[in-house]
């Protein structure tokens, strides 16, 4: 064939430059396709051993193996529904100030909406201190709530304010949610319930998690935050 039609491998060997802004151009389509798939907020944390990031929205997924050691739910966790009754149980490991984790949080009160009763929602703290400062004591704030009977009012508003997460607001809210705000305080500065968060991220890391927000669907691990339909599908899998 005659023409301006190149012979196999003539374009390495021909124009240094050309080459060279070939290779330039490529390099930098695949490092943006390779930061759509994953993105981290910035250096690992740690939560106790274990290195973890917040899990991006857009690259959270169904996993294709079940929790390693997932610990059984108990009448001290924190469940909207019925966990021994439920059909489907939902374990979700979280912080409060992980921006994916506050997309995550109305899909997941999408849905206990929908499903009621065939579900159990269990939440579980899993703070990535070292990254978001405000993890640990948003989850301090949010076991002191609960002492008075206010943990799921109280983590709502958490996830619903996460740009105001400061201890004035902490308070504040208590005050809002009708609290014994003396009582509440006194538990929060004391750090009561630090055992209990540092409990759940131990459980987190012995499952498998390793990002927030990590989920399990009667121990199918989900990473990051999915759409409805992602838990929708699973769901309906077991009730049908």
């Amino acid at each position: 064939m005659t023409g301006n039609t190149t012979s196999p491998g003539g374009f390495f060997n021909g124009n240094p430059k050309a080459i060279f802004i070939f290779g330039l151009v490529t390099g930098i389509a695949l490092t943006s396709v390779a930061g759509n798939l994953f993105e981290s907020t910035g250096p690992r944390a740690h939560a106790g051993n274990t290195a973890v990031v917040d899990s991006n929205n857009d690259a959270g997924q169904v996993g294709a193996a079940t929790a390693k050691t997932l610990a059984a739910v108990t009448d001290d966790d924190h469940v909207r529904g019925d966990f021994k009754k439920a059909k489907v149980v939902i374990i979700e490991y979280s912080d409060y100030e992980c921006p994916f984790c506050g997309r995550h949080h109305p899909t997941m009160e999408q849905v206990y909406d929908t499903y009621g009763a065939d579900i159990a929602w269990v939440y579980r703290h899993f703070p990535l201190g070292a990254i978001h400062p405000q993890a640990v004591p948003a989850a301090l704030a949010a076991e002191c709530a609960n002492e008075q009977g206010k943990f799921w009012e109280y983590t709502d508003a958490l996830f619903a304010h996460q740009s105001t997460l400061t201890s004035l607001y902490y308070g504040a809210l208590a005050s809002d949610l009708g609290m014994n705000v003396e009582q509440f305080d006194s538990c929060v500065k004391s750090e009561k319930y630090r055992s209990v968060i540092d409990a759940d991220i131990a459980s987190g890391q012995a499952a498998g998690a390793s990002g927030t927000p990590t989920t399990f669907v009667n121990g199918k691990l989900i990473s990051g935050a999915v759409p409805f339909s992602t838990f929708a599908n699973l769901i309906e899998a077991v009730l049908k």
